[in-house]
């Protein structure tokens, strides 16, 4: 493919799942997938009503989303997280937040003379976004001598569920902002804690009142189930905004306008989120039991929607002892090299098969 050896981005990570998939999915009773955490849950009627009332308008939606849009998210910020001082003006619509994701480091005008810090543990994304314009990435130390042009954060983590607290976060953002660099704080997994209570980048506490070089990212995707509708949104500081958005515009990346309406319903509403939550609340709980019931070591997984599992031995060792019990789960050098013996565990199943999976766990 022209350009591929340019690029280099690494293999499809859930493409090397296919071996232990086909163990799995040969089980009499059927696979249980708990590697790729995709929502399963129905999208609420008041969110689907959301969806259908802007069907007919034919017209092209704006790239910076509607006011009442907007609006809506800084008032659910601020309802849900306790997140002040955002400017409607500085809330961007994306389609999900993996797209925006893969393209901050283009979208900032990231290139070959740029470094990009990402988590020990880290979003494969993060890494691939930096990769595209030749950028070179680095593993989060604050001892290393680098001079970042991008840092991400992510608390609650993907995969491990670690949460940092205000001083951990403060730490980065004190660290990131005398070096000059933007931070982006993923936010996909901030309703979501269990043990510890997460906190935003955005807060208060965390950037002393100032968000300049700040940008939050956040998802619908979990917390109002609208993975399919690719619904997202990311807000901070107002001049990147504004500089994200004039590129956008010019790229056409647009949400389109029912799926505006929606995720303007689903931030003015709590309910469906609480609702949500609970499910999660559920299934882990009795998940984690099972986990630790089948001898299985599970670490810092205090929130979001995993459960960060071990063996105590090589990761594809243990998706193979899932496999064997239909069960598919993600081995953690996915995620960097420090988790070469771990395995991540989603959530994101339906009840019958969150029961499944507690059975076959049995010892």
């Amino acid at each position: 493919m022209p350009g591929r050896s340019r690029l280099s981005l690494p293999t499809f990570p859930w493409d090397a799942l296919a071996g232990a998939s086909a163990t799995a999915r040969a089980h009499p009773d059927g696979i249980v997938d708990l590697s790729v955490g995709t929502p399963v849950d129905p999208v609420a009627p008041l969110l689907q009503h959301g969806l259908a009332q802007t069907a007919d308008v034919s017209g092209y939606p704006a790239v910076w989303g509607t006011a009442q849009l907007r609006q809506s998210a800084v008032d659910a910020l601020a309802r849900r997280h306790s997140i002040t001082g955002l400017d409607p003006d500085a809330v961007l619509p994306t389609i999900g937040s993996k797209e925006l994701i893969a393209w901050l480091p283009t979208l900032l005008g990231l290139g070959r003379d740029d470094t990009v810090v990402v988590p020990e543990l880290a979003y494969p994304t993060y890494e691939v976004g930096a990769r595209l314009v030749g950028a070179k990435v680095v593993r989060f130390d604050p001892a290393t001598p680098v001079r970042p042009a991008l840092v991400y954060v992510n608390s609650p983590a993907n995969p491990t569920g670690a949460v940092l607290d205000v001083g951990a976060l403060r730490t980065v953002v004190d660290w990131s902002r005398d070096r000059g660099a933007v931070v982006v704080s993923d936010e996909c997994y901030l309703g979501l804690g269990w043990e510890a209570e997460p906190v935003s980048v955005l807060h208060p506490e965390v950037n002393g009142g100032h968000l300049d070089g700040l940008l939050a990212v956040h998802s619908l995707s979990k917390s109002s189930s609208l993975a399919g509708y690719r619904a997202g949104f990311v807000t901070g500081d107002p001049a990147l905004v504004a500089e994200l958005l004039e590129v956008r515009r010019h790229m056409g990346m647009i949400v389109p306008r029912p799926v505006q309406s929606a995720m303007t319903v689903a931030l003015r509403d709590d309910d469906h989120v609480a609702a949500q939550r609970e499910r999660y609340a559920a299934r882990r709980r009795v998940l984690l039991t099972a986990v630790r019931a089948a001898g299985l070591r599970v670490d810092r997984s205090e929130a979001g929607l995993y459960l960060w599992a071990s063996r105590d031995e090589p990761c594809q060792d243990t998706v193979s002892w899932f496999a064997q019990r239909g069960i598919l789960v993600a081995p953690g050098q996915f995620y960097g090299p420090a988790g070469a013996r771990h395995v991540r565990i989603a959530l994101t199943a339906t009840d019958e098969r969150v029961a499944a999976a507690v059975s076959r766990l049995q010892p």
